[in-house]
């Protein structure tokens, strides 16, 4: 049937000859070039090739399924289509354009077997897998804005430490830096393309070397409005990029952090769109946040959320509320000896404690270095690279990857610390510092050891039988602990089943009622705020009992008419924020102020005011 499906195909257009230098033979998710070249006739129709040429090809698999694809300008006359094949077989593809002599060419090539698991997708609600769907993808990210435009001998250095310490994926800005930017774009309508073939050669040695590459399309400081300060022309940019880098190993990182931009949520939902439509392969997509995209959820474009944050209330409440897996971009940036010059750069053992407190809230993390990650004032320099903070990431990704971390979800059932679970099979506590825990297991008999985070080191505590067990004493109070109970034997038979997943996590349905909202809110309690003023805020308890004792609280607020989003005010019962003066750009407005709460059983509570915001 395959056979006839594909001679079908090729016989409708026998007439046709075959598209310049076509991929013959090529592994599975392994990009190849289909090139084209204009005529100086038609390159002299076409003097501005990169906004008037129209260039694309419609990819069919053995099986039927189509793909289509948009080609890119390459740099004088050249053009290039770049299709990565996703199943193995004879795949055949035709081309059209505004070029008559390209409309109609065709071709076929063979797709042989793959040599790598495949892409990065989304996965059992908050986790990942690679393409192949019996390989699970455990994120651990690296942070490198100007990755594209550092010396590629510092670049090759960085990457091949990162490949060897366990790192997977890389952060960066995809045109650099600002000055940097308006070199690439000598205007809003021409860019150097000479420029992305370097991006192209950095993101395919990331990609030989197991890593992904995670793309920031535009830079901080409305880097992308400042740029391209049309619609048509950021459509041309996001088509451009779809083009040149959907085939390969990557993710869609939106901008640095939207908030800087005049109409960031706006602007991303037509970025977000357009990447759905153009690239076949959907790609993960989300956005830098001074400290969440989530906000940006409801738009219907993003598929994983971006913190960017060390918050552990934000990620513990925001976890419950969102069916997306989430990625932190920024728990902290160590500072091995570089230097700091922001409040998030910090020590090797807040990193590290930051770092731990966000995996065992279910997020994935990405690593920072203030001596390698190339913000605008910072250099990369390679002395830093193997720093503390990275070798400590490393022991967290050994650690989680011989769990079955793919279905660990948040587990309530435990006193004086947070902890991840798979029920009856694995549970991972993480003590910060020495504390009276106890933790309920379903009653059986465990495995239990310790795991240290600043050397990788496991500790034996023994065997335990029971359904509640309380922790003694640390094998080293000076510092902080992993906790390890599981049943391994029932693990290792569930690690040889064909099928991945063992579980789908649910998403709560957030109990709004007042008769059983176990607070309320109780400040500010004039009806008129201020906008960039510290205001107090207290959320009073309306029910006392053990679960009520252990909330943990976050309190946000929105100007609906803006569509700007909500942004995070608070992270305590009570205490003071500051309504920041850019949550809306026209005052008097409404402002919806809400304070979810989640109790010590798991179950997730929220309070709303309006208020009159003004200057």
């Amino acid at each position: 049937m395959k056979t006839r499906v594909l001679f079908a195909f090729i016989c409708v257009y026998s007439r046709l000859t075959l598209a310049q230098t076509p991929c013959r033979s090529n592994p599975v998710y392994q990009p190849c070039d289909i090139e084209f070249e204009l005529t100086e006739q038609e390159a002299a129709q076409h003097p501005n090739p990169y906004l008037s040429v129209e260039l694309r090809a419609e990819f069919r698999a053995p099986k039927g399924d189509t793909y289509r694809m948009p080609g890119f300008w390459d740099g004088g006359r050249k053009f290039k289509v770049r299709f990565s094949t996703l199943v193995e077989g004879e795949w055949a593809f035709r081309v059209s354009s505004n070029i008559e002599r390209f409309t109609g060419k065709i071709g076929t090539f063979t797709a042989t077997a793959a040599a790598t698991p495949g892409f990065v997708i989304p996965f059992n609600v908050h986790h990942f897998r690679y393409s192949r769907p019996d390989t699970a993808h455990l994120w651990m990210g690296d942070t490198c804005y100007r990755f594209a435009t550092i010396p590629v001998e510092t670049f090759r250095g960085l990457i091949d430490l990162r490949a060897a310490q366990k790192f997977n994926h890389l952060r960066g800005l995809v045109l650099g830096e600002a000055a940097n930017a308006a070199r690439v774009f000598s205007s809003p309508d021409r860019i150097v393309p000479e420029y992305f073939q370097n991006v192209d050669e950095r993101i395919r040695y990331m990609n030989q070397k197991g890593i992904t590459c995670d793309l920031i399309l535009g830079g901080e400081h409305a880097q992308l409005e400042k740029l391209l300060p049309n619609w048509k022309q950021r459509e041309h940019y996001v088509r451009y990029l779809v083009a040149r880098y959907a085939a390969m190993n990557i993710t869609w990182q939106g901008l640095q952090e939207y908030e800087d931009y005049e109409n960031g949520p706006a602007l991303l939902k037509e970025i977000g769109d357009l990447l759905k439509q153009l690239d076949p392969y959907r790609r993960p997509r989300s956005t830098g946040a001074r400290a969440t995209s989530a906000p940006l959820a409801g738009g219907g474009w993003m598929n994983y959320i971006v913190h960017q944050s060390s918050n552990p209330s934000l990620f513990t409440i925001e976890y419950q509320l969102y069916p997306t897996p989430f990625v932190n971009a920024e728990v902290g940036c160590e500072d091995s000896g570089a230097g700091r010059s922001l409040p998030e750069h910090v020590d090797t053992d807040t990193f590290r404690k930051r770092m731990w407190n966000a995996a065992i809230n279910g997020q994935h993390v990405t690593f920072c270095n203030t001596g390698t990650y190339g913000a605008a004032t910072a250099g990369v320099d390679l002395k830093f690279a193997d720093s503390p903070g990275a070798q400590q990431a490393g022991h967290l990704y050994d650690f989680f990857a011989q769990t079955r971390y793919w279905d660990l979800e948040p587990y309530f059932r435990v006193e004086g610390a947070r902890a991840l679970a798979l029920e009856e099979v694995e549970y991972i506590v993480y003590l910060e510092k020495p504390a009276p825990v106890e933790i309920l297991l379903h009653k059986a008999g465990y495995d239990v050891s310790w795991f240290n985070p600043i050397t990788g080191a496991w500790v034996e505590e023994g065997n335990f039988k029971g359904e509640r067990y309380t922790v003694g004493n640390l094998p080293d109070p000076s510092h902080d602990w992993i906790l390890y109970i599981r049943r391994e034997g029932k693990k290792q038979g569930m690690n040889r089943s064909y099928k991945l997943e063992s579980r789908t996590p649910v998403t709560q349905t957030v109990e709004t009622s007042k008769g059983e909202t176990p607070f309320e809110i109780q400040l500010p309690a004039e009806a008129e705020l201020s906008a960039g003023k510290p205001l107090e805020f207290n959320a009073t308890l309306k029910k006392a009992n053990r679960a009520t004792r252990n909330m943990t609280w976050l309190w946000t607020g929105e100007a609906p008419a803006s569509g700007l989003g909500y942004r995070v005010l608070g992270s305590s019962q009570f205490g003071e924020f500051v309504i920041p003066p850019d949550i809306t750009r026209e005052y008097p407005t409404a402002l919806s102020l809400r304070v979810v709460g989640l109790d010590g059983n798991g179950k997730i509570y929220a309070a709303d005011r309006v208020y009159t915001l003004k200057k």
